[in-house]
């Protein structure tokens, strides 16, 4: 929603959970068990009808809920996102972004929703949007991403934490030969953004032993070498400008 004026969307999450995810069997039967609640005192199970939740606001003293308290507490379903405003796209850093989803035209004429992409490209800016989905009410970013709508839930500002709260640095300011070397490193890895040379090397190594065991074989894991630590700023920045310069004398040869 835009005020007054609507578009018509459908929402798609913009990534996928490829996480290797394990059963827990039993050992001697194969069959899949549960987890249950248990009193870590008496190692006793805990049936449901006994389980209580609280909010401890000090050591040991708890602030006890129902379950019809916190459904009353969860805001109303709607299926309507509200833009409240349109910022400049710089004014949301990276911190901010959390999960994207794609926005997809909903109707039969899908001039507003290419309109509005367009809008949005051309006049650099983001709006701030707020909805509530799955009993929980989130605030995002909406953007142009390619011609399309995307919108990406962001983190509320007490979740955020700024660079200012980080420890000061201590010690002496870098040099100039550390500065130098510092830049040789960067122009040494220069290079374009390409997605596709990002894979999840833990998972496709497990999957493939796992395909390997499910084909009666018997494979090894490889042990993954641990690369020495450099004794420097210095020794890791020669280090790593040799290793750019061997790595791209590779790829020219």
């Amino acid at each position: 929603m835009l005020g007054m004026e609507s578009v018509p969307v459908k929402l798609y999450s913009a990534i996928e959970d490829r996480t290797l995810h394990f059963h827990v069997l039993e050992k001697s039967t194969m069959r899949r068990i549960k987890q249950h609640m248990v009193n870590p005192e008496t190692g006793e199970d805990v049936p449901k009808e006994r389980v209580q939740k609280g909010f401890e606001v000090a050591e040991g003293v708890y602030v006890l809920l129902t379950g019809d308290e916190i459904e009353k507490s969860q805001p109303e379903e709607s299926r309507n996102i509200e833009i409240t405003r349109f910022v400049p796209a710089s004014q949301v850093h990276q911190e901010w972004y959390d999960r994207p989803y794609y926005l997809g035209p909903d109707d039969g004429s899908a001039t507003p929703y290419f309109a509005l992409a367009e809008a949005l490209e051309h006049e650099g800016r983001e709006g701030i949007a707020r909805w509530v989905m799955r009993k929980k009410r989130y605030v995002g970013a909406l953007r142009s991403e390619s011609g399309y709508l995307m919108l990406i839930t962001m983190k509320y500002a007490e979740e955020v934490l700024s660079a200012e709260e980080l420890p000061r640095p201590s010690g002496r300011a870098p040099d100039p030969k550390e500065l130098k070397m510092a830049e040789q490193l960067v122009s040494a890895l220069q290079d374009d953004f390409r997605p596709e040379d990002f894979h999840n090397e833990y998972r496709q190594r497990v999957l493939k032993f796992i395909e390997a065991k499910a084909h009666g074989e018997k494979p090894r894991l490889k042990i993954v070498a641990r690369r020495k630590e450099p004794k420097s700023l210095m020794a890791s920045l020669a280090a790593s400008i040799n290793m750019a310069r061997r790595d791209k004398e590779k790829s020219v040869a």
